[in-house]
This record gives C-alpha cells, sequence and structure tokens, in this order.
C-alpha cells in the first residue's frame, strides 16, 4: 500500500469539517469573536464538475458565506476562476427552491474566499489573487478598457506554514497543531525517503509531542475507513 498523496486535504478535513472548529478558524482568520451560538451551516459540494473540490470546506456563518479551501503544495494561479465556478454551484444550490424572475430581488450571503497554505515554496505571508488578473486585455483589440472589471472575485492566500503568520497560529491552536504535524510529515519524508513511513513517524512524534495527541489517538488506530487512516494507508 500507498501513502495518499492528499494527506494534507484529508486530515484538514477531518480536523476542520465541523461548526465549531470552522467558527474558531474563522475568526482567528479574521481577528474576530463571534459568540459560540453564532450558527454555523457546512455546504460543502462533492464532484463538482471537473474541478475535483472533494476536500475543501464550504461553510456558512452569521450571514457569510464563506469558502475555505486548503492548497495542497502549489499556489494555483487559476484558484479565483476556479473559485467563481465553484460559488455559482453553491448558490445555484442555495437559491434552486426561489424564483429568479419575482419582482423580490432574491438575497444572498456575503462570500469571502481563503487559501490556506502551506507548501514548501517560498510564498509571503499574505496575498491576494484576483479574478482581473485572468482576464485578456481590451486594449489589445483597440477597446478602452474599464478602470475597474465589471466582474472581479479576490481570493486571500494565507500561508499556515509552521512559523508563519503566528498571530493566527496563535488565536487557534488547531491550526498552529496540523501546521506542526504537516512540518513533521515533511522532515521524516525528507529523512526516510518515504511518505508512507514520514506520516507514520511523524503521527508517533507527535503523539508524543502533544501535537494533536487526541486527534492522533482516536484516529490513527481505527479502521481503514477512518479519515486519518485514509491519509496514512489507502
Amino acid at each position: 500500500m500507498s501513502a495518499n498523496k492528499n494527506y494534507k486535504d484529508s486530515v484538514f478535513t477531518a480536523l476542520f469539517n465541523q461548526p465549531d472548529p470552522l467558527r474558531d478558524l474563522y475568526c482567528a482568520i479574521k481577528d474576530v469573536t463571534l459568540p459560540s451560538d453564532v450558527p454555523v451551516s457546512i455546504n460543502t459540494l462533492e464532484n463538482v464538475l471537473f474541478l475535483d473540490f472533494y476536500n475543501d470546506i464550504s461553510f456558512e456563518i452569521g450571514g457569510k458565506l464563506v469558502v475555505l479551501i486548503e492548497h495542497q503544495s502549489t499556489i494555483n494561479p487559476n484558484m479565483a476562476l476556479r473559485l467563481l465556478i465553484y460559488i455559482t454551484r453553491v448558490l445555484e444550490k442555495k437559491v434552486k427552491s426561489r424564483t429568479l424572475y419575482s419582482k423580490k430581488p432574491v438575497t444572498i450571503p456575503w462570500p469571502e474566499f481563503y487559501v490556506l497554505y502551506n507548501g514548501p515554496e517560498p510564498f509571503p505571508d499574505d496575498a491576494v489573487l484576483r479574478l482581473s488578473g485572468l482576464f485578456e486585455k481590451p486594449e489589445e483589440l483597440g477597446l478602452l478598457k474599464e478602470v475597474f472589471p465589471l466582474l472581479e472575485l479576490e481570493v486571500r492566500v494565507i500561508n499556515i506554514n509552521e512559523g508563519r503568520n503566528k498571530a493566527i497560529a496563535n488565536r487557534c491552536s488547531k491550526l498552529a497543531e496540523y501546521a506542526a504535524f504537516m512540518a513533521k510529515v515533511r522532515i521524516f519524508r525528507e529523512e526516510l525517503g518515504n511518505l508512507e513511513e514520514g506520516i507514520k513517524a511523524a503521527i508517533k512524534y507527535c503523539s508524543v509531542h502533544d501535537i494533536l495527541k487526541e486527534f492522533l489517538e482516536i484516529h490513527g488506530e481505527e479502521a481503514p475507513n477512518n479519515a486519518l487512516r485514509e491519509a496514512v494507508l489507502v
């Protein structure tokens, strides 16, 4: 058996795909405080056409629609376009029972888009990807370009590698421990020359050093269909 190359997505989803952890993570990212009774509803879509967004987390909190994606290893320059397609699918699902042709406006939640990056390549602590960066240039046809694009979507990219964005990590201990676990996987993989063995060694190390200890104790030895086991051996 070989280690799952999507182990980061699997562990991240298992850790945060619940209302309370998502609320804590969102508050850490935005540096805000929300009461524990603010409702969080998860509306992640599966198998969205060709996008393969199997491991993203989409959720609604306090009237906002937040799309949160844990990026695997490289920054995808097309992320804003992918999220544009994704958000239309979410909204289509959300408003399908209403009529878009009524005289009353259909209200929709406020959208926010995030990518949490923990790949090995150097990247700033915080950056923004814009849909307009992918637009063709109308001036090449002799047309005047609008100062502001008539369609825009911004994605905030946050570097969550261990040691980066310490303020966010301090506000969300589970995210900090997740980053530490991923860092150990990378280190042990390089030392042992094998991803599967690297993950096993990281699990052992983190269990001893109280990093995601409870999570690893629960998931590390369970049945093969367990989220972490899928992340380790498939």
